[in-house]
């Protein structure tokens, strides 16, 4: 079965990082195709991993409706020439167009909502763009995987789709046996791991830090548009002694094992890609409920979570685990045994095969793919 993934950007995002994920747990009899409007860190991985990538020129993120035309054309030629079984979109403005040339070329398709184009942060006209075209896109056909409940309710208030449209799949990591030791490093290191762009809000956890006192440092990894501003706001703060700006890496897993203390103030999320890593290593988790969030991280359990935009929670919530070291090892241990049980990649995969069966059962003449247990 031939599967062709469609997503707009190519940078090292959460959703690019949940499509290699996806298409390097395949089971045996897959092949995927990448496809994109832009080339960068999921082009380079594809090409690592041997896997075909097709950029798509006209493939951009705002609506610019010469280009969307554009890299319409260019999506529908694409799949009448790489013949796949399914096409398989990831975010709103891909979404819409590579459903819209699988309609046209008769193809089956899946559609996977990491966030939805109308999510808090959007600016208000934007918005109101974006949810009738969110529910054309959805009468296009196919189902729409959302990553979780949150985003499942959220379609449902705005009239996206019906339920039984859609499905939620948690999104899931690759396990590694690299492990934090929580509350053993010295300086105690909290870790972030975002693009710095307004979603993620590291201003915010700046000004959280900023008057804590003890031994500590922060890391911050990624980069983006908002990095020199944050430098100059840790400058402007007097944290540079104590933050590390760390900009992309490629040894994430390495990182979150030295740290302590996980930290993600975002405004507005999916389920974030970052919160399952953190807690695939150990790690306590302090994050913003917005979203899905708080179907991974459990208040008290395995985390804290925390009112969006509020400083001064945010930094309530870290001075209780910087004051409370020994809970930080108990803290840490739930999160893993959390991600052991649901937050593997392997039950991802398995689920999201098992959509693309259904679709593809729908659709007469489409060969489908048996799914099996010696296939994983």
């Amino acid at each position: 079965m031939k599967i062709l993934y469609v997503i707009t950007r190519s940078d090292h995002g959460g959703a690019q990082v949940a499509v290699l994920d996806l298409i390097h747990h395949l089971p045996p009899g897959f092949h995927p195709v990448v496809a994109a409007g832009e080339s960068g860190y999921l082009q380079d991985e594809c090409e690592k991993a041997g896997v075909p990538f097709r950029y798509v020129p006209g493939l951009v993120q705002p609506i610019a409706p010469i280009l969307d035309l554009r890299a319409l054309m260019q999506l529908t030629s694409l799949i009448w020439s790489e013949k796949p079984t399914l096409v398989h979109s990831h975010t709103s403005k891909a979404g819409m167009l590579a459903r819209l040339a699988a309609r046209i070329t008769g193809t089956p398709s899946v559609f996977t909502a990491h966030t939805w184009s109308f999510d808090e942060g959007v600016p208000s006209m934007r918005r109101r763009i974006s949810v009738p075209l969110e529910r054309l896109g959805a009468a296009l056909g196919g189902k729409i995987i959302t990553v979780s409940d949150a985003n499942t309710r959220k379609a449902l208030r705005h009239s996206i789709t019906s339920q039984k449209n859609m499905v939620r799949v948690w999104n899931g990591v690759p396990d590694t046996p690299l492990r934090a030791r929580p509350g053993t490093t010295t300086p105690l290191t909290m870790i972030t791991i975002a693009r710095m762009v307004h979603q993620k809000d590291h201003a915010t956890l700046l000004h959280a830090v900023s008057t804590l006192e003890g031994n500590w440092r922060i890391q911050l990894v990624g980069d983006g548009p908002e990095r020199t501003a944050l430098e100059a706001l840790t400058a402007e703060l007097g944290l540079t002694q104590r933050v590390t700006f760390f900009g992309e890496r490629q040894d994430v897993a390495h990182l979150l094992s030295q740290a302590d203390i996980f930290i993600l103030p975002s405004k507005w999320e999916g389920l974030p890609i970052s919160i399952l890593e953190a807690m695939r290593a150990g790690l306590p988790v302090i994050a913003s409920d917005v979203g899905g969030v708080s179907e991974a991280v459990i208040g008290g359990e395995t985390g804290f979570l925390t009112r969006p935009r509020d400083v001064d929670h945010l930094r309530a919530q870290i001075r209780h685990l910087i004051e409370t070291p020994h809970v930080l090892a108990r803290i840490g241990k739930a999160g893993r045994e959390r991600y052991e049980r649901e937050f593997r990649i392997e039950v991802t995969a398995r689920k999201t095969v098992e959509i693309y069966e259904e679709v593809c059962r729908g659709t007469k003449e489409a060969p489908v793919y048996v799914h099996s247990e010696e296939a994983g």
